[in-house]
């Protein structure tokens, strides 16, 4: 397959929430219907980029894998197509989500991470469903609990807050600062 790019982004090599943050800056630089190839290692930017181009208007082509390499294609909005980008309003700090988990309050945590990122520490109890999965796995979630959003920075988990919320969840929360920030006890599948 033969795509004709206007621009490319190295994103290679980059954790979450990097490739997203590079991708937002390059964006800008791009006319309306220009294409541009972010070339990342990020098993997660996939979900993370599809995400973010559905929340700003911007297209999403399409990945395509070579090797290592996943090469994401988005094509940038017009004026007309664009949104401001939305957060999720309702967030939770680390300190006021350990501070629920140690009162014994009945919350639903859910990890949208990869499956390698949850594997090296989880909080115990969490429910795992990456957020590449979150539009087919809804069901397995109760629209009653208050369900908490975690991610590595708490990038992916706004998404995820925000697909939850349109689908009528109404006590969803984005936990901020996400697990690279966590302190509280984890578990490990490894």
């Amino acid at each position: 397959m033969e795509v004709t790019v206007n621009k490319t982004l190295d994103a290679k090599g980059l954790a979450c929430p990097m490739p997203i943050v590079k991708t937002k800056k390059e964006m800008n630089t791009l006319e309306p219907g220009q294409v541009m190839e972010i070339q990342a290692t990020d098993k997660g930017s996939t979900a993370d980029i599809k995400a973010w181009a559905e929340s700003t208007g911007n297209q999403y082509l399409g990945t395509v894998e070579e090797g290592d390499t996943l090469k994401h294609y988005l094509r940038k909005a017009s004026s007309e197509e664009e949104k401001t980008e939305t957060k999720h309003p309702h967030v939770v700090t680390l300190d006021e989500l350990f501070r629920k988990l140690e009162g014994d309050e009945k919350i639903t945590i859910l990890d949208v991470r990869e499956s390698a990122e949850y594997a090296f520490g989880h909080i115990p109890g969490a429910v795992h469903i990456p957020l590449g999965e979150l539009e087919e796995r809804f069901e397995e979630l109760d629209k009653n609990d208050e369900v908490h959003v975690v991610c590595r920075t708490g990038s992916r988990s706004d998404f995820a807050a925000q697909k939850l919320a349109e689908k009528g969840f109404n006590q969803v929360r984005n936990v901020v600062l996400g697990m690279k920030e966590w302190t509280g006890p984890t578990n490990k599948l490894h």
